[in-house]
């Protein structure tokens, strides 16, 4: 007995001690300015060096590089559509990592600009803008699967237009402050009493810092993830089916199938990830993503929720769109 128990004691003691061996080595790692630096910069590396060769020929090309290659592509192959769901896609694709990449590589000066406000706005743009980007995959999914249902899809686009306009839109306390967007080829925000409304609140919060307002922006934020992604989970997955009934069997039905199934599968966990995440970034100060002694943390958190999914996503939908003569393509109106 005294054996066994001297044995459990003594594995204890060694599991006791490589616990405090890894905290000491995360702590080490977080407050160390040379490893901050360093660990951002490979964030903004990761943003700008991701791997794509189905996309392009060469291997490693920054991956706004590559959005904006396959922009060009698709512009070449329907220049007469304008602006399609495709394009639109792209770009913003293009737009959030190319700033996400810009800020990793200047985190340490964004981290001394004044006031906080402007701090703020820059790191939550590209969240924001992420958001609105897979939003309108949601978009373009749920008029497929309305449209062939013979469903009338006449209120989608005013309800999308609506939501990102209340997602931009920031609350304080009970008052929810709407910022009012009109959309055409590109968010246009109309300067609203709303919207003056909302500047007038993020100029208070320049100079004095609210912490109740702060907790319930960040759960405004896990809120709206959660609710993306029960978006791809709802049409995702009622166009999954609709296509898995589809009576004609086919290569492209497959491969449509496919795309979706995979699809949705990302961006429901990337969302659920990120709203997860979001509940303890508000209540936990060491779960807190905008400040510099987390760089470990900001690395495992955006490779999971933007980084890899942006990745796979772009990877999946590379397929260009019909030549000329075909009139299933249809432009954003």
């Amino acid at each position: 007995m005294d054996k066994g128990s001297s044995g459990a004691e003594m594995a204890g003691t060694v599991i006791s001690f490589k616990l405090k061996e890894a905290s000491s080595w995360w702590h080490d790692i977080n407050e160390s300015p040379f490893w901050q630096d360093r660990i951002f910069h490979v964030l903004a590396a990761l943003y700008g060096l991701v791997a794509a060769v189905a996309l392009v020929h060469s291997p490693h090309l920054p991956l706004f590089l590559l959005m904006s290659i396959q922009l060009i592509r698709i512009q070449l192959r329907v220049p007469e559509y304008g602006w399609t769901t495709q394009k639109v896609f792209h770009f913003l694709n293009f737009l959030v990592n190319g700033v996400r990449c810009l800020l990793f590589v200047f985190r340490r000066n964004i981290e001394s600009i004044h006031p906080p406000i402007l701090q703020h706005i820059l790191l939550d743009f590209p969240s924001l803008a992420f958001f609105t980007t897979y939003a309108l995959l949601v978009l373009f999914w749920a008029e497929i699967y309305y449209q062939a249902r013979a469903v009338s899809t006449d209120g989608l686009r005013p309800s999308f237009f609506t939501i990102n306009a209340v997602v931009y839109a920031i609350q304080q306390e009970s008052e929810a402050i709407v910022a009012d967007f009109n959309f055409v080829g590109f968010c246009k925000i109309k300067y609203s009493e709303e919207f003056r409304a909302f500047i007038a609140m993020w100029l208070v919060l320049a100079w004095k810092t609210i912490p109740t307002v702060a907790i319930l922006s960040k759960v405004f934020f896990a809120v709206v993830s959660l609710f993306a992604a029960l978006g791809f989970l709802l049409y995702g997955g009622r166009l999954f089916l609709m296509l898995q009934r589809f009576p004609v069997e086919s290569k492209g039905r497959r491969k449509k199938l496919q795309e979706v199934g995979y699809v949705t599968t990302i961006c429901f966990s990337c969302f659920l990830v990120r709203c997860i995440m979001m509940c303890f970034n508000a209540f936990d100060k060491a779960a807190d993503l905008d400040v510099l002694d987390h760089p470990v943390l900001n690395f495992i958190y955006y490779l999971l929720v933007e980084i890899l999914p942006s990745s796979l996503v772009l990877f999946i939908l590379r397929k260009l769109p019909p030549k000329r003569g075909i009139t299933q393509y249809h432009p954003i109106r």
